[in-house]
């Protein structure tokens, strides 16, 4: 007795893309979702540069009698494809095409044509998540060990916006560690095996960190006759901070009466010319 088994045939869908193709195959598994048995065969062909390329794309998908999707930005291949799906008679949907027109409309801009975008707008969003997690965990001289991880390492004495200087960094992708100078503890040995270039003192006028410090003082309900705000002491700090400073080697910035974003200028271009060195 002869047995006839029906093979089931699995829908065929190629994505075509001049990045790398990830949004074309969530839309098309999210639409075959919807159908009974929901299997597709996705063939993804990804960094399309070139009308050849594209060209012998459309043959593959035309041999296997598939459903082309496609997400491409740049005007002349997508031109080509469509031009050529139309002539072979193969059945095309357009990702990104309308979306861009509807963005077009609102915003009144044009787009950029540039394959990849949202990618390189990912990594730079996950660096900057990353670099805050690292200021936070590395903030006031915690876990030394980190400073040899860090891009730049911030070092002053207390108050002078160490701190905020190093989330701000971090919002710039940049992984700031900061550790506080004060004479009565070493800093850790880690500093010294930083490159100088990789470091940057903050210092400040005397009158100026006792007003700052005799504010702090009364913000926490303490008196305002404590060493911390004591002038004699603040001198001391400094001149020890100023000295190891000059031990490492490294750049001096002055934060007297500047804003974060002021030193934070300051210290990019420093932090820049190291890197090119």
């Amino acid at each position: 007795m002869a047995i006839n088994l029906k093979l089931e045939q699995i829908p065929v869908v190629y994505i075509l893309s001049d990045s790398i193709g990830e949004t074309g195959e969530v839309v098309a598994k999210a639409a075959a979702s919807q159908f009974d048995s929901g299997r597709v065969d996705i063939r993804r062909v990804p960094y399309l540069s070139s009308v050849r390329e594209v060209e012998e794309a459309l043959l593959e998908a035309e041999s296997a009698g598939a459903l082309v999707v496609y997400t491409l930005v740049r005007p002349d291949l997508k031109e080509y494809l469509e031009k050529r799906a139309h002539e072979l008679s193969l059945p095309h949907v357009d990702i990104m095409g309308p979306m861009l027109e509807g963005l077009k409309q609102i915003t009144k801009q044009n787009p950029k044509y540039q394959p990849g975008l949202i990618r390189r707008m990912d990594e730079a969003y996950f660096s900057k998540v990353e670099a805050i997690e690292f200021a936070v965990k590395y903030d006031d001289g915690k876990e030394p060990r980190g400073l040899l991880r860090a891009d730049l390492v911030v070092i002053g004495v207390s108050r002078t916006s160490k701190t905020p200087l190093c989330m701000y960094l971090a919002h710039k992708g940049i992984k700031a560690a900061n550790v506080p100078l004060v004479p009565e503890a070493t800093p850790p040995e880690e500093l010294f095996k930083i490159p100088p270039q990789k470091v940057v003192g903050l210092t400040i006028k005397p009158s100026i960190l006792f007003e700052i410090r005799k504010e702090r003082l009364k913000t926490l309900g303490l008196s305002q006759t404590a060493d911390y705000a004591n002038m004699e002491r603040i001198l001391t700090e400094l001149d020890y901070a100023l000295g190891i400073m000059k031990k490492i080697g490294c750049a001096v910035i002055d934060v007297s009466n500047k804003a974060v974003e002021e030193t934070a200028a300051r210290v990019l271009e420093i932090y820049r010319k190291g890197v090119g060195r």
